[in-house]
Formats: C-alpha cells, sequence, structure tokens
C-alpha cells in the first residue's frame, strides 16, 4: 500500500462533473478523438490565448477558508451609526438558515416558468404587498437593484409620463443621500434632464419641471410634512416621486396619503445585511394607473388551467426582452432573493412586531436625543425618526477622534455630526454613545439621570405625521410568528420550487452552474457582512485586498486594463460601459458619436441599454448561419461613420458560436471611429481559451452571476463588473461619497461604491480556487456538455446554428418550429419537460419557436443523459401527434404539467395513461418533482391585474368556480 503524504483534493474535481470513463464515452458519441480537437475545431485559433492565464496556483477549500478567515480579520466591523441609507440588521435565524443560506432558495432561475416556481412566486407577492400596504401606494414591482438605480427609475417614468413634452427639468431635494444623487446625475445626462437641487419650500415651479424627488425622513435625519409641495407640484402638472425609509413607515404617515405619486426606496432594513453595499432589494411602488410604466418585474395572480389559484410574472410585455430599445427599463436582473427575504421578515415579525421594532429605534432615538441636549449639545432635527444632526462645531474633531477609539463610526458632514440608530442599537449601546460625547466635554455619564430620562419618554413626531392606517392585514402576515410556523411556512414554498438541488436547469445565456457551498459560506460572516459601504477605509482592509485581488485576476482573464465592480447586474454593466465608451468619446470632443450597432440576435438589454445611454440603435442584420452580416456590418458601420459611437456584440454569439471573423468585425468598427463593447453573457465559453482583449473589444460586462458562480437567487442578485482597456480606465464610475474617483470618472451608476460587494466573496472563492488550470478546463468541459448534448439530440431535433467544424460552443438553439405543423408550441414542449422533472432551456430566445440549451461544465454525464432521454421521449410524443395516433388537441404535450392532484384524481379521461403523464421515464419515478399547479393562464392575469395578496376567501372561490 503506498500513503501519498503530498494529497490534497481539487476543487476543480469537484466543480467540473464529467469523471473518468464519462469522457471518452461523450468524445465517441460527439465522434472525435480527443478534447483538444474538439476546442480546435470550436474556437478560432487566431483567438486563442498563447499563454496561461496569470493566476495564483489553486487552493484547496480548507486552504481558501483559512486563508480568507486571515483577510477577514483585516475588516474591522465597528458599531455603524452612519445611516445614510444603510442600517445594522438582525436577520432572523429562521431566514438566515432556510432561505439567505438555503440552495433551494437562493440556485433557483427567474421564475418564467410559472409552474414550477410558485414557492418563490408567492414569497414575492408577499414582499409587494408588505410594500404597498407600507407605502400606501396601489402597485409595487418585485424588486429593483438599489434605493439609487430605483431613484433614477422613477425620474425616468416621470419624464415619460409628463403632460408638457417640452418639460426638462427634474428637481431634486438637497436633502437626497448624496449616493442618489449622484446616481440621478448620471441617468439625466443621457436624456438631456436637467437636475435642478435646492429646497423644496423655496423652489419656484414652473412649467419646464416635470417632477421631483424628495427623501422621507430627509437625509439628514428631519421628519418633513411634504402635502403642500405635492399639491403644487399636481397643480403644475408635475409629479412627486418620493424616497422613504420603509422602517419609518410603520410609525410615519405613508407617502401614499399624502400626495406621492411612486414610493420607491431599499428594504435593507428587513432583515437584510449591510455587506458593505449589497445586495439589498429596492422597491418601486406607485399608482395603479402607471402600471404598464413600471420598470422591473410585477408578480401577478391568476388561474391554473384546473381554475385554481396561481401566480405568475406579469405585464411581460412591457419589459426588455419584448420591447426592446422603446422597453421602459433595461432592467433584467432584480434582487429577487433580498426581496424574499424582506417578505418574510415582514411575515416573521408582522405589524404588531414591525411596530414594535420601529417604536423601540425611534424610541432610543428620542432618548438618546434628551441626553445629548442636556449634555449641551444642539441637536437640531425637533421632528425625527432614527436620526440626529448635531452642530458640533470645533468639537466634530475631537467626537470623532473619541468615537474611533470606542469603535463607532458617525456621518460627519461640515460642522455637524449624523447618528442614526438601528434594529440592532441598545440601550446599553445609547449610554456608550452618550458617553463618548459626555467625555468631549468633561462629563460622565453620572451627569445624567437616565431613568428619569427612560421613564419621560414621547414620541416627538407630531400627530399629523404620525400614521394612523393599518397595514400587513393579510393573513399572511397575522399567521407565522413563532419559528415553528416560520419554517414550515418557508419549507412549504421551497417545496413548490423546482432548483438545482433537484436537476440541471439548462438554460441558455444564464449558464446556471455549480454555486458550491465553500464559495458560499463566507457571504454570512459577519466580518464581511456587517460593515457600512461608507465605514472608513481603514476599517476595511481585508475587503480592499478581496476587491484587488479579484481585480487584477479578472483583469487577467479579461485581457483588460481594470475592472469598476460598481454595476450590479449584467444590464447595469452594459449601461455603465456605454456611458464610459461616451466619456470617451465626448472628452475626445466627438460630441456628435452616438450611433450604437447591434446585431439582431442580440438580447433585450443591449438595445435598452443603448437606448438609455442616449444612443441611437441600428441594428445589424445576421447570416442563415446565424453570424453577423459583416457585409451589412462595414456597410453600416461605414454610413454612419461620423456618428459611430461603439458596437455592441455577443461572443460567442448570441446563436452559440464562434464566429471566425470577430478580429474583422473588431477592426470595422475601429476604423470607422468607434469602440467595440462586448456583452459578457457568454463568457463561460472563454475564460482560460480566448478573452475579450484578444478578440478585440474595448470594454466588456462580466455577469458574475453566470460565469463566475454567483447564484441566479430565483431573479437576482447578480453583478455585472465592467472591464475596459488603458485608454479607458479614465472613464469608471466614480463616486460622491467613497473616493473611487479615476481621472475623468463618470459619476456613479450604482447606490454603493462596489456595488453588491458582499457577493464578490464567491466570485474571488471560485477563481482561488480553480486557478488558471481549472478555469481553463471548466470552459473546455462547458464546451464537451453542449457538443455531447448536440450529439445526443441532433437526430431528434434539428440544431438550428454550428460553427466552420459542425461544433458549437457552451449552448445550442434546438428548432421546434416544424411542430406548430401539429399545433405544438415550444412552450408545450418547456411545459412538459416538467413532467420529466426539468426546468426548460431558454424558450424563443433568440429566435422564435427555439430552445436554447447550455449545460455548463457542473452536470455529470449521467444527468445530461437524464435530460437527452426527456427531449428524446417528448420528440416521440409528438411523433404520435404528427403520425395521427393522439389527439392534437388532448395529448400529453397540450395537457402538461400534470400536478399531483390531477394525477390522483378519481376520474380520468384522458387519452393516455396516468403512468405516462407523471412518471414517463424510469428515472422519474425515483426523483420526481410534482408541480404545484397546472398551466398557468397568461391572459387571464393581465386581464385581471392584481398585484397584492388576495383575501384566501378569493383563493377558495376561484378554486370552486
Amino acid at each position: 500500500m503506498n500513503l501519498d503524504i503530498n494529497f490534497q483534493e481539487k476543487f476543480e474535481e469537484r466543480h467540473i462533473a464529467p469523471q473518468g470513463q464519462d469522457v471518452p464515452e461523450m468524445l465517441k458519441t460527439i465522434g472525435i478523438e480527443s478534447h483538444d480537437q474538439l476546442i480546435a475545431e470550436t474556437i478560432p485559433s487566431k483567438i486563442r490565448l498563447k499563454s496561461p492565464l496569470n493566476l495564483p496556483p489553486a487552493l484547496s477549500e480548507a486552504g481558501y477558508l483559512n486563508r480568507l478567515k486571515q483577510m477577514a480579520s483585516k475588516n474591522k466591523v465597528f458599531k455603524s451609526y452612519i445611516g445614510q441609507g444603510y442600517y445594522d440588521v438582525t436577520t432572523p435565524a429562521v431566514i438566515l438558515r432556510n432561505v439567505f443560506e438555503n440552495p433551494g432558495w437562493y440556485t433557483q432561475y427567474t421564475p418564467y416558468q410559472a409552474e414550477i416556481a410558485q414557492g418563490r412566486l408567492q414569497a414575492l407577492l408577499n414582499f409587494q404587498t408588505a410594500i404597498i400596504d407600507l407605502t400606501g401606494m396601489e402597485i409595487a414591482n418585485a424588486s429593483l437593484l438599489d434605493e439609487a438605480t430605483a431613484a433614477a427609475e422613477a425620474m425616468f417614468m416621470q419624464y415619460g409620463l409628463r403632460k408638457n413634452k417640452d418639460a426638462n427639468t427634474f428637481f431634486v431635494s438637497e436633502n437626497v443621500f448624496p449616493q442618489t444623487l449622484d446616481v440621478l446625475k448620471t441617468r439625466s445626462v443621457s436624456y438631456g434632464i436637467h437636475l435642478l437641487v435646492g429646497n423644496h419650500e423655496t423652489i419656484e415651479l414652473n412649467d419646464h419641471i416635470f417632477g421631483a424627488l424628495v427623501q422621507y425622513p430627509a437625509g439628514d435625519g428631519k421628519v418633513i410634512d411634504y402635502r403642500a409641495f405635492a399639491e403644487a407640484l399636481h397643480a403644475n402638472d408635475a409629479t412627486l416621486s418620493v424616497a422613504a425609509d420603509l422602517m419609518s413607515l410603520a410609525l410615519l404617515t405613508p407617502p401614499g396619503e399624502w400626495g406621492a405619486d411612486v414610493v420607491i426606496g431599499s428594504s435593507q432594513r428587513f432583515g437584510v445585511p449591510m455587506g458593505f453595499g449589497g445586495p439589498h432589494a429596492a422597491f418601486f411602488a406607485t399608482k395603479d394607473a402607471y402600471k404598464r410604466n413600471i420598470p422591473g418585474r410585477i408578480i401577478g395572480v391568476t388561474i391554473d388551467s384546473a381554475g385554481n389559484y396561481a401566480l405568475r410574472m406579469a405585464l411581460q410585455t412591457r419589459e426588455q426582452h419584448i420591447r426592446r430599445d422603446k422597453a421602459s427599463s433595461n432592467i433584467c436582473t432584480a434582487q429577487a432573493l433580498l426581496a424574499i427575504m424582506a417578505g418574510f421578515y415582514a411575515t416573521y415579525h408582522g405589524p404588531q412586531g414591525i411596530r414594535a421594532i420601529a417604536g423601540r429605534i425611534h424610541g432610543l432615538t428620542v432618548l438618546l436625543s434628551k441626553a445629548l441636549n442636556l449634555l449641551g449639545y444642539k441637536q437640531e432635527n425637533t421632528i425625527f425618526f432614527d436620526t440626529l444632526t448635531l452642530r458640533a462645531g470645533d468639537l466634530c474633531d475631537p467626537l470623532h477622534a473619541e468615537a474611533l477609539n470606542n469603535e463607532m463610526n458617525f456621518h460627519y458632514a461640515e460642522n455637524s455630526i449624523n447618528i442614526s440608530v438601528d434594529e440592532t442599537t441598545t440601550l446599553a449601546d445609547i449610554k456608550e454613545i452618550v458617553r463618548v460625547f459626555a467625555k468631549v466635554k468633561a462629563k460622565t455619564l453620572a451627569d445624567l439621570d437616565f431613568a428619569s430620562l427612560e421613564s419621560s419618554l414621547t414620541t416627538v413626531i407630531p400627530s399629523n405625521l404620525q400614521r394612523s392606517s393599518a397595514y400587513l392585514t393579510h393573513e399572511v402576515f397575522n399567521s407565522h410568528h413563532s419559528e415553528h410556523e416560520m419554517l414550515r411556512y418557508i419549507k412549504s414554498l421551497e417545496s413548490k420550487d423546482l432548483s438545482l438541488c433537484h436537476s440541471m436547469i439548462p438554460l441558455g445565456s444564464c449558464t446556471m452552474k455549480l454555486n458550491a457551498t465553500t464559495e458560499m459560506i463566507p457571504v454570512s460572516w459577519e466580518a464581511f457582512s456587517k460593515l457600512h459601504p461608507f465605514a472608513p477605509t481603514d476599517q476595511v482592509g481585508g475587503y480592499m485586498q478581496l476587491l484587488d485581488e479579484l481585480n487584477q485576476w479578472l483583469s487577467a482573464i479579461t485581457g483588460f486594463a481594470k475592472m469598476s465592480f460598481q454595476p450590479n447586474s449584467g444590464a447595469q454593466g452594459e449601461y455603465a460601459g456605454l456611458m464610459v465608451i461616451r466619456a470617451y468619446h465626448e472628452d475626445r470632443g466627438d460630441h456628435h458619436r452616438n450611433v450604437v450597432l447591434i446585431p439582431s440576435s442580440a438580447h433585450g438589454t443591449n438595445p435598452a441599454s443603448a437606448s438609455m445611454a442616449g444612443m441611437k440603435v441600428v441594428i445589424v442584420n445576421c447570416d442563415d448561419r446565424g453570424n453577423i452580416d459583416v457585409n451589412d456590418l462595414k456597410a453600416k458601420a461605414e454610413a454612419n461613420k461620423a456618428h459611430l459611437s461603439c458596437l455592441m456584440v455577443t461572443y460567442p454569439s448570441t446563436h452559440g458560436v464562434f464566429e471566425e471573423s470577430i478580429i474583422d468585425i473588431c477592426q470595422i468598427i475601429h476604423d470607422n471611429g468607434g469602440q467595440v463593447y462586448m456583452d459578457g453573457a457568454n463568457m463561460n465559453a472563454q475564460v482560460g481559451l480566448t478573452s475579450p482583449a484578444v478578440i478585440g473589444a474595448d470594454v466588456c460586462h462580466l455577469n458574475l452571476h453566470k460565469t463566475f458562480c454567483i447564484p441566479h437567487g430565483g431573479g437576482g442578485p447578480g453583478m455585472g463588473p465592467i472591464g475596459v482597456a488603458e485608454h479607458l480606465v479614465p472613464f469608471l464610475p466614480g463616486h460622491e461619497v467613497v473616493n473611487i474617483n479615476e481621472g475623468k470618472s463618470i459619476s456613479a451608476v450604482s447606490a454603493a461604491p462596489f456595488g453588491s460587494a458582499s457577493i464578490l466573496i464567491i466570485s474571488h472563492a471560485y477563481i482561488a480556487m480553480m486557478g488558471a488550470d481549472g478555469l481553463k478546463n471548466a470552459t473546455q468541459f462547458a464546451i464537451l456538455n453542449a457538443n455531447y448534448i448536440k450529439a445526443r439530440l441532433e437526430n431528434s431535433y434539428k440544431v438550428l446554428y454550428a460553427g466552420a467544424n459542425g461544433r458549437c460552443a457552451h449552448e445550442m438553439i434546438l428548432d421546434c418550429r416544424s411542430f406548430k405543423n401539429v399545433g405544438i408550441e415550444v412552450g408545450d414542449i418547456a411545459k412538459r419537460l416538467m413532467d420529466y422533472g426539468f426546468h426548460a432551456p431558454t424558450v424563443s430566445f433568440p429566435v422564435a419557436g427555439t430552445l436554447m440549451v447550455e449545460p455548463t461544465e457542473s452536470e455529470p454525464k449521467a444527468e445530461l443523459d437524464r435530460f437527452c432521454d426527456a427531449l428524446v421521449a417528448i420528440r416521440k410524443e409528438i411523433e404520435a401527434i404528427e403520425m395521427g395516433e393522439t389527439d392534437k388537441n388532448n395529448n400529453l404535450l397540450k395537457q402538461a404539467p400534470h400536478t399531483l392532484a390531477v394525477i390522483s384524481t378519481d376520474i380520468w379521461d384522458r387519452p393516455y395513461s396516468r403512468q405516462e403523464a407523471a412518471f414517463p421515464l424510469s428515472y422519474v419515478a425515483t426523483r420526481k418533482f410534482w408541480p404545484a399547479v397546472g398551466r398557468v393562464n397568461d391572459s387571464y392575469g393581465d386581464r385581471s391585474l392584481v398585484c397584492s395578496c388576495p383575501p384566501l376567501s378569493e383563493y377558495e372561490e376561484v378554486a370552486a368556480s
């Protein structure tokens, strides 16, 4: 027996699933001799990397966690009283363990296939209902990216709704959070919107002002009565957006009751850790009249094929994947997982619990205000919820120093200090704050009678600003207040959702790969989760090291000079990249360059992002093989030479092909004065084998929630950092609060300087544990798995596109259009796959009537075979219809999916057996996943739109009708 004391497990072998004999068997099926030959026949040789990636040696899982613990120790977790939209929270343990840390929730996909997503749809509907109740509005969406970008979305919606089409001025209160104003500056530029910043009480309204934004409570903590301002705006045919603190609305009159047209904000206070800036779910609530103008996703109530209560994503025809450059927004990723957590927080605490938490926060703030006043400090806010403003003058510096000595962070402005109390603040904390302020005045706590102060506490909120209306009245918010009840409720919803815990989710362009446990564990560590994004730099050394290393590694992978981590979604990355290109042209005096060329096959976010960046979209045709028509590109580039800004290109193409002419394509754009923006959606086929810089791109966003293993979370979070060539580095996004500015930085694109910083740990872990060889192998196996599926299915389905040697990249498109001849739509195949235990591939994108399949490298051959067996079996079911053996209207596909209720009914009158319906292949019986509802009725839900939780009696009425 040989004992190898140097043996060390490789994370790569855990991440890449095909092992041992699987590989030669897969190569044989493809009809090829070696893996190297496959790659050579797939990726054009002229774009192949000539040397390995410059990355550190791969670490083991244990080795990485040990190293990260050392890094985390460089972060100093001080008590944060900074506020400014970010607050420490107590995440209920039942939510932390069973949602935030649970792959049954964080590995789900966006709920486009509603029948196997009823759990997260209900959780998101709960979130919407809580937002509607607390804001006093009529409709809400299922989350946006952060408060600042939600404010920008509100501004754009108000701009689109303006009655006077010549109006171009948006008023912003001088007391909004600075990061919000920073993002508004960026978003307003493209549309020629003039931002007017000032005092809402003294502003003179005119016909040029189409809307306004105020903060409630204000950025300095004041609670202001905006009723008169709202009335004045409406009299002037303008609309009002309110950025509201969600927790405060348990005590304050909701904006919907005093004239707001839109209410936005962050739900972070509802149990979501600060995480150095994110991810956090923003909310967006408005009037029902504006339901078709709302950005982002809306969850709506409908019925299924049996008439039972069901949920779905509503009003999808207004979204970017349908309306493209005419969409209300480019938003594709939401913050679903964090919205779900916030909704569960409201469910767990209920109305009484939320009011008690808000009351405790307010009470402690009142106590602190009284104590500081007695010490002789001037506390300026007479009406407040949780934030005090102290004019400290010459005492600011000594107070700052003493606070740091006691590991406290306050918010410092010119000659003033803001102190924000949060859910985690205790009476002992208040006394420690008072002790710091007393010491600076050579006093002690003994100089104050705290017992007397506590006994005389009353609210400082006047009756006209106190909330009197009920909220969270639905039964769901009044039934699950014990941990056991809450646990069972969470699990009951989880059981209705198919996730990567159950089976492969083979979505083309979405890369649903392994989100390894080791990558996820550190996200919950307090050294990362409890840091405020505006904490002093010398307190966040661990984060700075992690960000610096990840910047270097992603720069090496892409071939670029530098990354910006600020964009907190892929679509946000697109927008940020285009704004950087815009700034580059303008810096050179090319203000007229505003034309962007986009292939017809591009994802809908591309033209939507270009429109948001103020660019004119010119569509470039694709040829019969799915490649960019180079002649058409050249003609349009030359025709627009004087105004060409850039090309937006996805590589490998959206059709799943490595186009041979990509270098020529990039050169054509450069020859005509433009830049090349690469959409990084398909980087899983590039890493270690080629790179955007080698191909010729100038900027590229990376979907970290695809290639670099951040989970999709049921529709978010995501991250979309951008990498740029050296000449674009000076224009990378800056930030108003945290100085990350380059020489000529554009203003911020997101609220936090490093976007959703806490989940960058996941990608850092993935790269560190895979190393250069592991990442290259992952790409090669993604290509192997895709070509194996292609080989197994091409006798049953037409594969629409392939490269010059007949190979696909990491994904392929199956053409299902011919089945329409017998009445079978691609959606029928998607629903039937649920009966086999699978989520459908991407439906009807980029070509209507097709399925786009992407297996990723982390699926084993056995799972690939189960998926292929399912699709082959479904093809035989279609063939039976084609042969006239099965009815065109009453068949396995048209009736799919089959629920347990349908299968177990006493009466079975269908022309096929229960066995065929529910257990069509032998493997299904051992791992059956039952869809929670029958086929969802989309049109019913849009005709009678309901976007909040209806009374339970209505569920019963629908089921009985």
